[in-house]
C-alpha cells in the first residue's frame, strides 16, 4: 500500500447552495497538498540531448507541469508510458505545459536507458527529461513512494502559479492514459481562465457548469 494514503485529510463539505471551486488543501505525501504550493524539488535529470543537468521546480515558473513517476528503469510497462508522454510532449507544450518523468533510478541509469534502442528494452530518443531521485526524498515529499522502495505510477499536475492541482496513483501493473492527463490539464486551465467547472468526460468546446446549484440545474436542463 502507498504510504500516507490512510492519512489523507477529509475532503471539504460542500455548501448547500454553492460549490467552492478553490477547495481546501488535501495532504498526500510529507509535503504535497492539493490546492497548496507544490513541494519544491531539485535534482539531476537526463535530458533529451543526453546531457545531465540540475533542474528544479523553479525552472517551470509560469508554466503548467505534468510531473509523473514510474517504478523503475529497464522494466516493462514503464517504457510504454514514458514513450507516450514523450511523443505527445509537443501537444502539452502547445498549451504551456511541460512534462517531467521521474523515478528512484540515478541520472546515469536514465541516460543509459535513453541510449538503448526500444527494440532492445530501451527508451530510444526522448523529448522530455527524466529526473533522478536516488535519495527518495522527492518521491516521499510527493507521496509517490511505495513500501518496497520504488514509486507507484503517480501523476501530478502543477499549475503556472506553482499550485498542486491534481494527484493520482496507479499500482505498477497498469499504465496510465496520457490522453486523460492532457484532458485534465486543459480542464484545470479552463477553470482558471473562466471560473466555471468541468463535468465528467468534458473536452474543450463542450458545456461547462457555473459553480452553483442554479448553474448545475441549467447544465442538466440543456442536456435533454
Amino acid at each position: 500500500m502507498l504510504r500516507n494514503i490512510a492519512k489523507i485529510a477529509k475532503f471539504p463539505t460542500l455548501s448547500s447552495n454553492v460549490i467552492n471551486v478553490a477547495a481546501r488543501s488535501v495532504t498526500f505525501g510529507k509535503a504535497a497538498k492539493l490546492e497548496a504550493p507544490a513541494p519544491k524539488f531539485e535534482g539531476v535529470a537526463a535530458l533529451p540531448d543526453l546531457t545531465l543537468k540540475k533542474i528544479s521546480l523553479d525552472d517551470y515558473k509560469g508554466k503548467y507541469l505534468v510531473f509523473f513517476w514510474y517504478p523503475k528503469d529497464f522494466t516493462f510497462v514503464c517504457p510504454t508510458e514514458i514513450i507516450e508522454f514523450s511523443e505527445r510532449a509537443d501537444e502539452f507544450r502547445a498549451i504551456n505545459c511541460e512534462v517531467l518523468g521521474a523515478s528512484i533510478d540515478s541520472e546515469n541509469v536514465h541516460q543509459a536507458w535513453i541510449q538503448t534502442d526500444r527494440k532492445k528494452g530501451g527508451l530510444g530518443p526522448m523529448k522530455i527529461p527524466l529526473l533522478a531521485d536516488v535519495s527518495r526524498k522527492i518521491s516521499e515529499d510527493y507521496g509517490a513512494l511505495m513500501d518496497p522502495g520504488f514509486t507507484c505510477r503517480a501523476t501530478y499536475i502543477i499549475d503556472d502559479k506553482g499550485t498542486l492541482k491534481h494527484a493520482s496513483f496507479n499500482s505498477p501493473a497498469v499504465g496510465r492514459n496520457v490522453e486523460e492527463v492532457l484532458r485534465l490539464v486543459k480542464g484545470y486551465q479552463f477553470v482558471a481562465a473562466n471560473g466555471e467547472v468541468c463535468p465528467a468526460n468534458w473536452k474543450p468546446g463542450k458545456a461547462t457548469i457555473k459553480p452553483s446549484l442554479a448553474g448545475a440545474k441549467d447544465f442538466f436542463e440543456k442536456q435533454n
